[in-house]
């Protein structure tokens, strides 16, 4: 685990400080949610990049890790103030579990018998992540549109600004843990640090709580925010709105908002894969057998086609580049066009005598004969 944030950034160990940055800018930009709507393993790979990048791009934060398991726990696999944790927050990559982080604690008292990182502040807590759905109808969809969300969620306090103090006043230093947020706990030779039992962990105590907020630096607010639905999505795509979630307690970052989309199907169009779109059209058996030019419906208007003689049932003729835009910004698909003859099912004493014409002039041809022969009947 000692490379493995720099093995995500794609750097060596002894790698400066500007090469770190571009090498997360690059893997940021690539894996961007703005740039990769829908796809969850970019997703997961913007958040391990993210998360490397805040380790390593912090100079002290990066030399705590390159120093291993005993300082602080981010070479067990543990990145937070107590030594557990993960590196990569929500659902993110190298994760160790409850064992990396208890490990990273024992490795902690045996050699620093004090227990704890000694002066460090403990890690702001993020918000929740949220989710919610918007309803679009199938033009919608394809076109790509702007619509708005309404959100009930804790939003960092108006009164104490996300401090949990009330105004004019501070949070103090807890006395307990003198900053730290951590509590050692000795164990024979070993020493395993545990949440500080006075502050819950932050470090700072309120002695004169908000008034409105009651201490926790968070209110129940709502709050619209206008989302901006690429062309092209599908029903039950995730679209993430960065920091729109819920505010971290005491002033910790905000979590994100994941909109998921909702597409009401058209009566017409058939979603098939990336872009691609289907219509059943019927044609009539005269068409079917001599051919002809027919009209079809497109996503705006409509076109022509031609059917070729003797188009059997359930044949597919296509239009190039008519369909939905595809992921990813490769143009747009195509519309297939699937082929029914329709056959009426009430018919004049005229059109009968027709039809018994035609099977006469056929001579008894027979269309399965083929099919029993293949067969061995």
């Amino acid at each position: 685990m000692a490379d493995e944030l720099y093995k995500t950034l794609g750097v060596k160990k002894d790698a400066s400080e500007d090469e770190i940055k571009k090498a997360y800018r690059k893997l940021a930009r690539q894996y961007h949610p703005d740039r990769n709507p829908g796809d969850n393993e970019a997703e997961e790979k913007f958040k391990e990049v993210s998360a490397a990048h805040d380790v390593l791009g912090d100079p002290e934060k990066r030399k705590e890790y390159d120093a291993g398991p005993s300082f602080g726990g981010f070479g067990a696999g543990g990145a937070g103030p107590f030594g557990g944790g993960n590196p990569f927050g929500q659902g993110g990559g190298a994760q160790s579990g409850s064992f990396g982080a208890d490990f990273g604690d024992i490795l902690g008292g045996i050699f620093n018998r004090g227990g704890g990182r000694s002066g460090a502040r403990p890690a702001a807590v993020r918000g929740r992540d949220l989710e919610t759905e918007v309803h679009l109808n199938f033009d919608q969809a394809i076109a790509g549109t702007q619509i708005s969300v309404t959100v009930p969620k804790q939003e960092r306090c108006e009164t104490c600004h996300g401090s949990g103090a009330a105004p004019g006043t501070s949070p103090v230093t807890c006395p307990r843990c003198e900053g730290r947020g951590i509590d050692p706990q000795n164990q024979g030779f070993f020493s395993i640090s545990q949440p500080c039992p006075q502050c819950g962990g932050s470090g700072e105590i309120i002695e004169t709580p908000c008034p409105t907020c009651k201490g926790s630096g968070t209110t129940q607010q709502s709050k619209r925010y206008k989302v901006n639905v690429p062309a092209g999505v599908k029903d039950g795509t995730r679209i993430r709105l960065a920091g729109k979630g819920e505010a971290g307690p005491r002033g910790g970052p905000n979590g994100d908002l994941y909109v998921t989309t909702k597409v009401t199907p058209s009566p017409v169009f058939r979603r098939l894969d990336d872009g691609n779109l289907e219509v059943t059209v019927p044609i009539s058996i005269p068409e079917a057998v001599n051919g002809g030019t027919i009209e079809v419906p497109v996503l705006h208007g409509t076109k022509k086609i031609k059917v070729a003689p003797g188009t059997k049932h359930g044949a597919i003729s296509r239009l190039r580049g008519e369909g939905a835009p595809k992921s990813k910004g490769k143009g747009k698909g195509d519309i297939r066009y699937r082929l029914e003859i329709d056959v009426p099912k009430d018919l004049t004493d005229e059109q009968r005598k027709a039809v018994d014409e035609l099977a006469a002039s056929l001579n008894g041809h027979d269309p399965r004969a083929d099919l029993l022969r293949k067969a061995g009947v």
